[in-house]
């Protein structure tokens, strides 16, 4: 009785400590669990799902024209990002004249390297994510190829969702579901 009435206390402060914690993340919910609602597996299903102007011209507000150097020489902001659909890496219709610009732009500078960057929104694991934005990275760099790029001139990088904005709007996750086109100097 005497060692419980001890410790009693020592055990109180314990629990109080181990239950007042720091606040929590948002639970990521599982991608499978958020496909759901009308018309969510229809592109699944093979049906056409019309996706142009679902977003509006996203990056047109995010980027600007003349580009921001970055670290290692990196330029921002020059090229286009290309903007996918949720869960996705298939490239919309709509981006693929994005692409095409940016194919221009490295026969016009042969001697210009890019960093594609895959993102994605905070929904889902950080492994999947990782995931996702390397399959989407990896998607507009066999496009480029497509279209005649030197695969030796084209880099991955996948930044999954280390950069998304956690608990954002849908337009944020929107703007969160890209691969940035990032020219090497």
């Amino acid at each position: 009785m005497k060692y419980a009435t001890r410790f009693l206390p020592l055990l109180a402060l314990a629990l109080a400590v181990v239950f007042s914690g720091c606040q929590r993340r948002p639970e990521r919910p599982n991608p499978a669990q958020t496909m759901m609602g009308p018309g969510s597996g229809a592109g699944l299903a093979g049906q056409y799902v019309d996706t142009e102007g679902l977003f509006g011209d996203l990056d047109s507000e995010l980027r600007p024209r003349d580009g921001d150097m970055g670290p290692d020489n990196q330029i921002r902001g020059l090229l286009p990002s290309v903007f996918f659909d949720f869960d996705s890496s298939a490239i919309r219709s709509a981006e693929r004249p994005k692409l095409e610009e940016v194919a221009s732009y490295l026969r016009n500078n042969p001697n210009t390297r890019l960093l594609l960057e895959g993102h994605c929104d905070w929904r889902g694991t950080t492994e999947y994510n990782l995931g996702l934005g390397d399959r989407r990275a990896n998607s507009v760099r066999s496009y480029l190829v497509t279209l005649g790029v030197n695969t030796g001139r084209l880099e991955t990088l996948s930044k999954g969702d280390l950069e998304a904005v956690v608990g954002g709007t849908e337009e944020q996750m929107a703007r969160d579901r890209r691969v940035e086109v990032i020219v090497l100097r």
